[in-house]
């Protein structure tokens, strides 16, 4: 039942902001623009750690 739930750590949306050095409005923009998917927990966000890793990771610019 709960298929792997137990490995996802959901952050919210003031430790996003600090883990990409952005506000928060900034964070709740992109959630509200579907850039970072997110869960709503009665009127907060929380952000999979791992959506945080990939938006991240996919935006990096190539400066070589």
């Amino acid at each position: 039942m709960a298929s792997g739930l137990e490995d996802v750590r959901f952050l919210t949306v003031a430790e996003v902001a600090d883990m990409m050095r952005v506000s928060k409005m900034t964070v709740y923009r992109m959630v509200h623009a579907g850039e970072l998917p997110a869960i709503r927990f009665g009127r907060s966000f929380r952000v999979p750690e791992s959506a945080v890793a990939d938006v991240v990771s996919s935006n990096v610019a190539d400066t070589a």
